[in-house]
């Protein structure tokens, strides 16, 4: 049985910074890409960012590069989203994703990736 719980959401002022967790169970792939996903009220969810668990390589929405930064650290099972100067646009349900396997580095940001969801996590930026 595969879980993932997020944490770390909460209300920052604009320009401040949060840092979330999700930390994985369950999962028996060797490698795979993790993710994080966004979705603000009457809007689509959409990719924020993903790594490569066996490569390390990660990838960005263009919306948050250079702000957001995704990590792993393997031994505590759990990867990361370290966001930074975050922006009122930012506000949304924040999720935490894993595919079953890793995938083309031109794929990692879209849903239809992974098979695994968490139950997300509120970032409101004011």
């Amino acid at each position: 049985h595969v879980q993932l719980v997020e944490s770390g959401g909460g209300s920052v002022q604009a320009g401040g910074s949060l840092r979330l967790s999700c930390v994985v169970s369950g999962l028996t792939s060797s490698s795979n890409c993790m993710g994080w996903f966004r979705q603000a009220p009457g809007k689509e969810r959409e990719g924020v960012a993903a790594i490569s668990t066996g490569l390390g390589s990660t990838d960005y929405a263009d919306s948050v590069k250079g702000r957001f930064t995704i990590s792993r650290e393997s031994a505590k099972n759990t990867v990361y989203l370290q966001m930074n100067n975050l922006k009122p646009e930012d506000t949304a349900m924040y999720y935490c994703a894993a595919a079953s396997a890793e995938a083309r580095w031109w794929l990692r940001l879209l849903e239809r990736v992974y098979t695994y969801w968490g139950q997300g996590t509120q970032v409101t930026v004011s």
